[in-house]
């Protein structure tokens, strides 16, 4: 079938999803507008409220960015050169470059083949296998949920609090997301989210936010975002700038109305794959998996595939989008050599950047563009 007669199935059209909520958005920046108040105006206070109330937390403090959410608390903490912090190495870059940016090292854990997460049982072993100096330079553990779907929390928390180490949920990619009915970004010492137009809950540019019941930290965040100052001129640390827009505080209080009937959109989008495969299984694929105890928001549908790299020029030429994340482990990246890791240092991690493929599943899509996906992404596997 010739590719021109094929209609395109984006795999993110942040367009369309804007273009449904224009009225309401306008109406949203035009009060900023009024107001003039563009540097933590008072939308960014409500959104931090609302933030917290979905997350189930005490506070939320905002950003600039999902990277500064990351970097922000690690600077609460005084991570600093011969520190350690304990993640994994399939993630986005943020994860990893957050702890080096401060001088400190990420060590890695390999993943669970399923979920994409963090190995709580390699965790284990690596914690065990450290020395007192070497458990003593552990900042924190920042396990990732990846893809939308929260990491195994209740062994993570057993055994950071069983070495008496903070956890920072990396929850870019997972606003809504559950692990046994608590939210992401609730279970830790904080949540560091994104607001990346891509994320479910995206904005128009950068943003980010974090959230915590720790009423010190949520007091220091606050002044770290505005380098460090408290009252106008007087600095009490050496902080950052990096402040939440108020105009994209305000798109984003619109948007979060419809958060939950996204996230319900996305998961039958998801079940529509599932259903699809059950009746015309494929060989050479594999879904992705709703660990149990996990509430999955399907910031990616993500398949694992042979050969991904040919079935990925093979979908993207039916005008089917795909993407995919990621290619390289963090620990195989050029600017990480120096921590020493060598290929095949993390097996898991590895067989999954060369078999992943994420394909369409946002909500703006029904059934029968899904289901018109996974006929494409079948003959793409023959």
């Amino acid at each position: 079938m010739s590719t021109q007669t094929l209609s395109p199935i984006p795999l993110l059209n942040v367009a369309k999803q804007t273009a449904a909520l224009r009225s309401e958005i306008d109406a949203a920046i035009g009060r900023v507008l009024d107001h003039g108040q563009f540097i933590l105006g008072p939308e960014v206070a409500q959104l931090e409220e609302r933030i917290a109330q979905y997350c189930g937390t005490r506070f939320a403090i905002s950003c600039a960015s999902g990277s500064d959410a990351l970097l922000l608390p690690l600077m609460a903490l005084d991570a600093k050169p011969g520190d350690t912090v304990i993640t994994t190495p399939f993630s986005f870059f943020a994860t990893a470059g957050s702890i080096a940016r401060l001088g400190a090292d990420p060590v890695f854990v390999d993943i669970e083949p399923d979920s994409f997460n963090l190995d709580p049982a390699a965790l284990t072993r690596l914690l065990e296998s450290f020395s007192k100096t070497q458990l003593a330079a552990v900042r924190a553990i920042m396990p990732v949920h990846l893809f939308g779907q929260c990491a195994d929390m209740s062994a993570i928390q057993a055994v950071a609090n069983r070495f008496g180490i903070p956890i920072i949920e990396d929850a870019a990619q997972a606003i809504g997301a559950k692990w046994a009915g608590s939210p992401a970004g609730s279970m830790g010492y904080c949540g560091s989210f994104s607001f990346f137009p891509s994320k479910n809950l995206g904005g128009p540019g950068d943003g980010g936010i974090i959230t915590t019941n720790d009423e010190e930290l949520a007091a220091k965040l606050r002044l770290l975002r505005v380098h460090g100052s408290g009252a106008t001129y007087y600095h009490k640390f050496v902080g950052i700038n990096s402040r939440l827009d108020t105009l994209q505080a305000a798109v984003l209080l619109v948007k979060l109305r419809y958060l939950d009937a996204w996230i319900e959109g996305r998961r039958n989008n998801a079940a529509a794959y599932r259903e699809y495969f059950e009746e015309a299984p494929a060989n050479g694929i594999r879904l992705p998996a709703e660990i149990p105890g996990a509430f999955h928001v399907y910031n990616q549908f993500t398949v694992r595939v042979q050969n991904r790299d040919q079935v990925k020029a093979r979908l993207a030429d039916t005008g089917t989008g795909c993407a995919v994340y990621y290619p390289l482990p963090l620990h195989l990246q050029e600017c990480f050599q120096y921590l020493g890791y060598s290929a095949g240092d993390f097996p898991v991690a590895e067989a999954a950047a060369r078999e992943v493929l994420s394909i369409p599943v946002e909500p703006g899509l029904g059934v029968n563009d899904i289901r018109t996906a996974a006929e494409r992404l079948k003959l793409a596997l023959s």
